[in-house]
């Protein structure tokens, strides 16, 4: 083999062990657990189906878990019909919404639905039996100002029970959440082929 190759098969060997050695020591000091508060937030697409990806994640490892849809509702998406139909055992979904606010146009409807699933989602969030809940676009609830934030985040801070998992999904989400999370994700758009003139499809956003 040529020495020029080898050398740098040399230089890349001592790279990774160095890295991997750096790497072990960081993982070591690395030794609690929790349960996380988890925002998922942002203009980009992403939001609910990277959450959807932690619940079929947690459904694989036994985790009970639990789904409250803040704002979708009178259209199928493939992730409630897969869960409805091959997890319910593993996972509870709730859909209290009734369409995006600008199909619903009732305000006052919007916000007594969007209670309706907060209470459902402090039920959840405190059960004994469940350790993951998402509240799928619950920051939109929030924004509009259907659900209090600071009620959210008090319920969060003095009530959520220590191993339990909380994911939070929908743009916009507000500072005094995002102080409280564990975990922030802001989805950037880049480029979307709504943009283009192609519509939503089945598979890929619903």
């Amino acid at each position: 083999m040529d020495k020029t190759i080898n050398d740098e098969m040399d230089r890349h060997k001592r790279k990774m062990v160095k890295k991997k050695a750096a790497r072990d020591k960081i993982m070591a000091s690395k030794t609690s657990t929790k349960g996380l508060i988890i925002v998922h937030t942002g203009k980009g697409k992403g939001k609910s189906s990277s959450a959807f990806g932690m619940v079929f994640r947690a459904i694989a490892h036994s985790i009970p878990c639990a789904v409250v849809q803040f704002i979708k509702g009178g259209m199928k998406t493939g992730e409630r019909d897969l869960i409805e139909t091959h997890f319910s055992s593993e996972c509870s979904f709730f859909t209290m919404g009734e369409g995006f606010t600008w199909e619903t146009q009732d305000k006052s409807r919007d916000t007594e639905m969007a209670q309706a699933a907060w209470k459902k989602a402090q039920e959840l969030i405190t059960a004994p039996d469940i350790q993951l809940v998402l509240l799928d676009e619950i920051n939109i609830a929030m924004r509009y100002g259907y659900v209090s934030e600071g009620e959210v985040c008090a319920f969060l801070s003095n009530h959520k029970p220590e191993d339990t998992h909380v994911i939070l999904t929908g743009r916009n989400a507000g500072q005094q959440l995002n102080d409280l999370a564990d975990l922030v994700t802001e989805m950037t758009l880049v480029k979307h082929p709504f943009r283009a003139g192609i519509k939503a499809q089945p598979g890929i956003e619903y």
